[in-house]
C-alpha cells in the first residue's frame, strides 16, 4: 500500500479532549467486536454498556495530545486514506457528494448520535455526518482479531465511509424506516446494510488499484493488499465473533453478516467498481 504524509483535511482531532458521561452508545463496525471479546476475556458481560442509564461525571476536560511518533503517523496514514476516500467518492457521486470528517478520541466522546466510548468502535453518525475512532482499535484489529496491516486499518475507514454514501444516498433513511416499521425484520435489514458499506469498501479499493495513483498524490494499492482486505472483512464476520465468544453460532442474531458473506460483499465492490454493483445483496 503506497501513501505519503499530507494535510489532515479530513481529520478533526479530538484526542485531547474527555467529553461528560451520558447515556445512549452508537455501535459501528468493530464495537460489538470489542465487546465481546472483552466479555469473553474478563468473564465481565460489557454487553451492558449499551443500555446505560450513565449520569455526567463533570465537565468537559481538554489539554495537550500526549502521543508518539507512531501514533502521529497513524494519524498521517488516517489523514491520507481519509483525504483519498473523499476525493474518490466525490468523483464517483459528482454533486451529490458531501465531505465528510474523521473524528479521532481516546476513551470516550460526546458525539451527535450520542455518548461512545472506546468499546464501541468505530462507528458513523448520520446526525452530523462523520465518522468517529479511537486508534486504539487498530491494535485490538491487529492483536485479538488477528487482521494487520494498513489496508486491514484503511478496510475500517472504507467500511465507515460506506455507510457515509448510504446517508447521502437515502439509504440509512430507507432502512431505519424499515426497521420501525418492520421490528422483526431488523437484523436481516441490520446486515443487507452493512454488507452493501463493505461493498462501498471494495469500490473504493477497485479505484485505489488503478495504476498511476500514486504518482498523482493518491493512496495506491497493489495486489497484496486484497488479501489484507479480505481477511478484514473476515475477520469481523458475526459467525466468527460468535464462536469466539460462546463457541455457538446464531444466524438470526446476526447484525453485519458472516465472515463467508462480507468477504464476497467487499470482492463484489472491488471487482466491479461502481455504486450500480453493490445495489441488492
Amino acid at each position: 500500500m503506497r501513501w505519503t504524509a499530507g494535510n489532515r483535511d479530513s481529520i478533526e482531532d479530538m484526542r485531547g479532549r474527555s467529553p461528560m458521561l451520558r447515556a445512549g452508545l452508537p455501535i459501528g463496525l468493530g464495537g460489538l467486536v470489542v465487546l465481546l471479546i472483552g466479555s469473553w476475556l474478563t468473564g465481565t458481560n460489557l454487553l451492558t454498556l449499551l443500555d446505560t442509564s450513565g449520569v455526567d461525571t463533570g465537565a468537559p476536560m481538554s489539554g495537550a495530545v500526549a502521543t508518539s511518533p507512531e501514533e502521529e503517523k497513524t494519524v498521517d496514514f488516517v489523514g491520507a486514506v481519509a483525504n483519498d476516500l473523499q476525493f474518490t467518492w466525490g468523483d464517483l457521486l459528482g454533486p451529490r457528494y458531501q465531505r465528510t470528517a474523521v473524528v479521532l478520541f481516546r476513551d470516550s466522546i460526546d458525539s451527535a448520535c450520542g455518548f461512545a466510548q472506546s468499546a464501541t468502535g468505530p462507528f458513523y453518525c448520520p446526525e452530523d455526518h462523520k465518522v468517529y475512532l479511537d486508534l486504539g482499535f487498530y491494535n485490538e484489529l491487529s492483536r485479538q482479531l488477528g487482521a494487520p496491516g494498513e489496508f486491514a486499518q484503511a478496510y475500517v475507514l472504507a467500511h465507515e465511509v460506506g455507510h457515509h454514501i448510504q446517508a447521502l444516498l437515502g439509504t440509512e433513511a430507507q432502512v431505519r424506516e424499515a426497521e420501525r416499521q418492520s421490528p422483526g425484520q431488523a437484523n436481516a435489514l441490520s446486515v443487507a446494510l452493512e454488507l452493501q458499506a463493505d461493498c462501498y469498501a471494495g469500490v473504493w479499493g477497485h479505484a485505489a488499484m488503478q495504476p498511476g495513483r500514486f504518482m498523482a498524490g493518491h493512496v495506491e494499492l497493489d495486489r497484496g493488499d486484497v488479501e489484507i482486505g479480505m481477511n478484514a472483512a473476515a475477520a469481523v464476520g458475526d459467525d466468527r465473533l460468535q464462536k469466539m465468544q460462546t463457541g455457538h453460532v446464531v444466524p438470526e442474531s446476526f447484525t453485519h453478516g458472516s465472515s463467508a458473506q462480507r468477504v464476497a460483499s467487499f470482492r463484489r465492490g472491488l471487482d466491479g467498481g461502481t455504486i450500480e454493483s453493490c445495489s441488492g445483496r
